[in-house]
């Protein structure tokens, strides 16, 4: 039971982050933060995705082209372009580091106010750094299994975020339902999203996406738009008010 929770402690808690911190803040910016508590989320991010981390302003600028070009052939990731999952993330992976190390010119659209803390993510993204949260996903596991079973388990933990951004970006454009007919393939994975804590409201959030809530009907709980509630109410973010048009 020890590795189970383990796993499901990083599954929630880097998905928290990468929603929270990466896409609903670096990307969409629905709320804000001080610069104190924006570092705090920063160090946080790294810790729960450990060995995955994703830099803020890597994944902002990438999923603001996901949105001004869904589907397209400049999309960073659709199925609509790529001829399977392995072709889309790596595509996907070369692109967010060309962003990232600045190899590439970017719209500066794509880059306003997207947050960047460079010495911090120089040594987060590092070799070294991805490394050593492997080996310490090693020790644990050579410390806590119980059956031969669990080992399965590991390479998980190794890859998190990409599990996540395959999740969504693959199978949240072919598979679901949909609340709003668009001009692209967005869909809404589940009716309650228990596994993705409201990223699977994928359809949703292509059509509002400036909104903290990607929850639209009565059921469609957003887990991590709770928290966020949570947090606004507690003043350490502060919810921007949206007007939604219908």
């Amino acid at each position: 039971m020890v590795i189970v929770i383990f796993v499901l402690v990083l599954w929630y808690g880097g998905l928290f982050f990468q929603s929270f911190f990466l896409h609903r803040y670096a990307a969409h910016q629905v709320f804000t933060m001080s610069k104190t508590m924006e570092r705090i989320t920063f160090i946080l991010t790294w810790i729960f995705q450990g060995s995955s981390y994703l830099s803020a302003y890597g994944y902002g600028i990438m999923h603001r082209m996901h949105h001004a070009y869904t589907d397209t052939e400049k999309d960073p990731h659709s199925p609509s372009h790529d001829a399977n999952v392995f072709a889309m993330m790596w595509k996907t992976k070369t692109i967010y580091q060309d962003i990232n190390t600045q190899r590439i010119a970017v719209d500066e659209r794509f880059t306003k106010n997207v947050p960047q803390w460079k010495s911090f993510d120089s040594f987060a993204s590092s070799r070294l750094s991805r490394v050593l949260w492997i080996g310490l996903y090693i020790l644990f596991f050579a410390l806590f299994v119980t059956s031969w079973w669990q080992w399965l388990l590991l390479p998980i933990t190794f890859l998190m975020a990409p599990i996540h951004g395959v999740i969504i970006n693959w199978f949240g454009h072919i598979y679901g339902y949909v609340n709003f007919k668009m001009k692209n393939t967005s869909k809404n994975l589940f009716r309650f999203d228990f596994l993705m804590m409201g990223e699977g409201y994928h359809n949703n959030h292509h059509k509002h996406a400036s909104r903290a809530n990607f929850g639209v009907k009565w059921y469609e709980i957003d887990v991590t738009y709770v928290i966020i509630k949570v947090l606004d109410a507690f003043g350490l973010i502060h919810l921007k008010p949206i007007r939604i048009k219908s």
